[in-house]
Parts: structure tokens; C-alpha cells; sequence
């Protein structure tokens, strides 16, 4: 099947890139573009372990096709530090201890930063809420939890 060219921002970067129309965003990022951060999970949009940021919104790469990311911007977990720093996210899952086999941790982390981005309080519920859609095997989320307040709190006094 002929390939078609594809361009959106990634990561803050402008992208041109050609790829079948059949090839999932995810098989994108991972294929052509070597950014391993999203995980083949279930590949059926429900395990979230392929969660990057479509617009500034969390979706599940593994359901978005090619043709549906002209125009639109992509970030990932790879563009979340910056040079040697990590994001309060990423940090404040490892001060925390939030992560065991790491698969899960990119989409978590993902799908936090889209919370954070719009509410630099949320509840607890509201985490849950906002992680309702990554499955970890390994944990019981507490931590995880903990890391996504924590990098709140950190956030907060970074504005002060």
C-alpha cells in the first residue's frame, strides 16, 4: 500500500514524516521515529500503556491512525524534560518510589501531566479519575498517587 506524508508537531518539533495510512500512531512513534516511551500494550485502547497527548489531551496511540495527526500536536514522554531536568512528574514518580516494572509508568505519567495541566490542585479522586485509564499489574496505585500530589505540591511552589 503507498505511504502518505504526515506532518504535526512532536514534542515542540515539526515533523514530516511518510508512513502507510493503516499504521497507528503508536507504530508510528515506535517504528519510524524510535520514540520507544508509549507501550504496546493491549493495542485495543483500554490498558492505556500507549497514552500520549493529542492536542494537549490524553489518547491512546494504539487507536489513532496516522492521517487523524496532520496539522495536530503530539507530546510524549520523551518531550517532557528538559536536557538534564526531569519533569516534576517524572521526578516525583521516582522520589516516590512509584514505579516497579515501569511499563505502565509513561501513559501514568501522560495522563497526570493532561490533569496538571488543568487543575494544579486536584483530589484525589480527581487523580484517580485521571488515571482511570492506565493499568498497572504491579501496584496498588498509592504510590502512584502519591507521586502525582507530590509533583502537584512541587509545581505549585515552583509558581510561588
Amino acid at each position: 500500500m503507498n505511504e502518505i506524508t504526515v506532518k504535526f508537531t512532536l514534542n515542540g518539533e515539526e515533523v514530516s514524516i511518510s508512513a502507510p495510512p493503516y499504521f497507528t500512531l503508536l507504530r508510528l512513534l515506535r517504528e519510524r521515529l524510535g520514540l520507544t516511551g508509549a507501550k504496546p500494550g493491549c493495542e485495543r485502547g483500554e490498558c492505556g500503556a500507549c497514552t500520549v497527548l493529542l492536542d494537549g489531551e490524553p489518547v491512546t496511540s494504539c487507536l489513532v491512525l496516522v492521517p487523524q495527526v496532520e496539522g495536530r500536536r503530539v507530546d510524549t514522554i520523551e518531550g517532557l524534560s528538559d536536557g538534564d531536568h526531569l519533569h516534576p512528574l517524572q521526578q516525583a514518580f521516582i522520589d516516590e518510589s512509584a514505579v516497579q516494572c515501569g511499563y505502565c509508568i509513561p501513559g501514568m505519567i501522560i495522563s497526570a501531566k493532561s490533569l496538571l495541566d488543568n487543575n494544579d490542585s486536584p483530589t484525589r479522586d480527581e487523580i484517580k479519575r485521571a488515571i482511570s485509564g492506565n493499568i498497572c499489574r504491579c501496584t496498588g496505585y498509592v504510590k502512584i498517587i502519591r507521586a502525582v500530589e507530590v509533583a502537584a505540591e512541587r509545581m505549585r511552589e515552583d509558581e510561588i
